[in-house]
């Protein structure tokens, strides 16, 4: 039976790992190592995408995850930030995104299985990154339109919920919610994932990380740290940050 990331964080602190964004950009990949052969007739430039790695590089991001357990890391996170049909929109590759999340996160938990095995007193987990999306549910874009909002939160829930069953089908011990600038995203989020528990007939624990865009000390969407977590207590979170 897999170790269970709630009981053992009652035992000892759990490390999360570091960047994945800039861990990539150390291996000067090309366009070519982002189309491999799968999407090497993809009509429009996909250097970048950083999530495509999972289907066209994974020997790379195995890398990345072996090197933050080899550092003492007890969980990292799937390469997903941008794992949403929302956000691959903008690559014209919605279709590929259950294939995206599967595959990174059974990346990730082959890796954690193997490095759970050499030190079996120190398992080791797998958090699903849940990105903010490239939209904002309570933030006008338009100065002219104020009531406008390039998304809705039923279009955040629908996009977060398939994301995250597909993390669960591929093995994560957690879900992360992170990088939340906006409040009414990460609520959608939270909604989300009950659809996708309800949808696979079990539940894991919720991990939130939300983000202080400047001085201020506020998130994007105007909240303190403090307003923030007030904002998510309402649901059974694992952890908070």
């Amino acid at each position: 039976m897999r170790p269970d990331i709630v009981q053992h964080s009652t035992q000892r602190i759990l490390v999360l790992d570091g960047a994945m964004g800039t861990m990539i950009q150390r291996h000067a990949l090309g366009e070519a190592d982002f189309r491999g052969d799968r999407f090497a007739n993809h009509p429009s430039p996909l250097k970048g995408n950083n999530d495509l790695l999972a289907l066209t590089r994974p020997d790379i991001l195995r890398g990345i995850h072996d090197e933050y357990f080899e550092a003492g890391a007890d969980i990292v996170e799937t390469n997903t930030f941008s794992s949403t049909t929302i956000a691959q929109a903008d690559y014209g590759l919605e279709s590929a995104v259950w294939d995206l999340n599967v595959a990174s996160a059974e990346i990730a938990r082959a890796s954690a299985d193997a490095w759970t095995a050499k030190t079996p007193d120190q398992p080791r987990f797998v958090a699903g990154s849940v990105g903010p999306t490239n939209r904002t549910a309570s933030i006008r874009p338009d100065g002219n339109d104020p009531g406008y909002r390039a998304v809705t939160f039923g279009d955040l829930v629908k996009a977060y919920s398939a994301q995250m069953e597909a993390l669960m089908v591929g093995g994560v011990d957690t879900l992360l919610i992170e990088t939340v600038f906006d409040t009414l995203n990460a609520k959608a989020a939270l909604f989300a994932a009950e659809e996708a528990f309800d949808r696979q007939g079990r539940r894991l624990p919720i991990m939130v990380s939300g983000t202080i865009t400047d001085a201020s000390g506020r998130t994007l969407s105007g909240q303190t740290a403090e307003a923030f977590c007030v904002s998510m207590s309402h649901a059974p979170l694992f952890s908070i940050g």
